[in-house]
């Protein structure tokens, strides 16, 4: 290619790489929203900004991209070849990212990320939850989640204070307990309080031996039972709930617990 043309080639990219990205992140953002998949990424209350800001995006971006102007960089000499190469190298990274958007399916966290963030390791110490949850009637124990759960089992052991409170369909997907793998799993939810960056596992133990021929990890799964003393010789979780149901199913709309 003679020197003219790359050099006009290279203005161009220059000029467009960055209103281009921004456009069609914008527009991908749009896209989740309307599919309703934008909470997989992000807590419900940001996406009316973020929807809002990327339709501003794309619709600069299209303005930027329709409207003539004249450019100042014409008699601008040519970079460097190692400032291309970086340039380049940063556009190769940004362009692979916006294509890994379009191509990958959107996903919500799994098992593997709750593994890498240890479940429960930011679990509440409320006292208040576990004073309300000392005195709430059947019908609020039965609406707890693992949030609730994993916020009560943190602060008692206390066997006394679980007997007439059944777990009712708890529902989470299948985790691993990585002290006794082979007979205990947690029921897990991932708790969000801006982003899928900062989503944190929290889990409930059940005891169930062989559990994983059954309900492999990352089966999103609703679990009935009771909280009991754990079984288990090498587990480190001194109550367990015991399952009398375990049912798979579909993964909620909104798996996140915000």
């Amino acid at each position: 290619m003679p020197d003219q043309q790359r050099a006009t080639l290279w203005r161009h990219v220059q000029r467009w790489r960055g209103v281009v990205i921004i456009g069609v992140m914008g527009a991908i953002t749009l896209w989740l929203a309307a599919v309703g998949q934008l909470v997989l990424y992000i807590h419900p209350r940001y996406i009316l900004f973020t929807v809002i800001m990327s339709a501003i995006a794309v619709a600069a971006a299209v303005l930027a991209l329709a409207s003539p102007r004249q450019h100042d960089d014409e008699a601008v000499a040519p970079p460097s070849r190692r400032s291309r190469a970086v340039s380049l190298a940063a556009a190769g990274l940004a362009v692979a990212f916006t294509v890994g958007m379009v191509l990958i399916p959107p996903a919500t966290l799994s098992t593997a990320t709750a593994e890498q963030r240890e479940i429960n390791a930011t679990a509440s110490d409320d006292a208040e939850t576990l004073a309300a949850a000392s005195v709430a009637d059947a019908e609020t124990v039965a609406a707890f989640t693992v949030r609730e759960w994993s916020t009560v089992l943190r602060q008692t052991s206390d066997l006394a204070f679980f007997d007439d409170k059944p777990v009712t369909a708890l529902l989470g997907f299948v985790t691993a307990d990585a002290d006794d793998p082979e007979n205990t799993f947690y029921v897990s939810r991932f708790a969000v309080t801006c982003c899928a960056v900062d989503a944190q596992p929290l889990g409930v133990p059940v005891h169930l031996p062989g559990w994983a021929e059954q309900y492999p990890p990352d089966t999103w799964v609703q679990v009935s039972g009771a909280f009991e003393s754990n079984p288990s010789r090498t587990g480190t979780q001194p109550v367990v709930l015991v399952p009398t149901v375990v049912e798979v199913v579909d993964q909620p709309s909104e798996p996140y617990l915000f």
